[in-house]
């Protein structure tokens, strides 16, 4: 059995929390509390970490983490990827700059991302179409890297399965940073 590392990153209210606990087999460990930022519309947001257990059916074991999606938490970003094999960026595409966004957490894991592959999913799509995929593609080959994107849903199981499996299948080729 081998086990993995998995770290969920994005804004506040990219679903990092919902994507979670939608595939965890455990109980998820979540640090919400009562939202006190009035710029975000939301009731609580994360301030310390998510977490969550999933088995695979060949009995590896998925452990992901959540970060708070705040930039004032980026301390904990830098903590949180220690020994992570893969990070999985959450963008919700409804927000005013989502490819800013993107830009945020690109340059806040840059560290990381020389060494452990990343998947992006792009949440709201449905509803907000733009950016797209492409702008996605073209503003991440702007930090001369090629990593996944996908539409998802994290409400939808599936999509969060899709995710990690999208993930999962660059550490098996071994496509993480310097060895591209």
């Amino acid at each position: 059995m081998r086990e993995y590392k998995i770290l969920f990153t994005g804004t506040v209210g990219a679903g990092k929390t919902t994507a979670i606990g939608r595939v965890s087999d455990v109980p998820p460990v979540m640090t919400d509390v009562r939202n006190s930022d009035t710029s975000i519309a939301k009731e609580r947001t994360t301030v310390g970490l998510d977490f969550g257990e999933l088995t695979l059916d060949n009995g590896d074991r998925v452990r992901m983490f959540g970060t708070p999606g705040q930039e004032r938490f980026a301390f904990l970003w830098k903590i949180l990827v220690r020994n992570a094999l893969g990070l999985v960026v959450l963008i919700d595409n409804s927000r005013p700059d989502p490819l800013a966004d993107l830009a945020l957490y690109m340059s806040g894991f840059s560290e990381a991302l020389r060494t452990i592959p990343c998947t992006v999913g792009v949440g709201r799509m449905e509803t907000h179409p733009v950016p797209s995929l492409d702008d996605y593609a073209q503003a991440i080959s702007g930090t001369g890297r090629v990593f996944p994107i996908l539409s998802v849903d994290v409400r939808n199981r599936s999509d969060v399965i899709l995710l990690l499996d999208t993930l999962l299948m660059q550490l098996e080729a071994d496509l993480g940073g310097e060895n591209e």
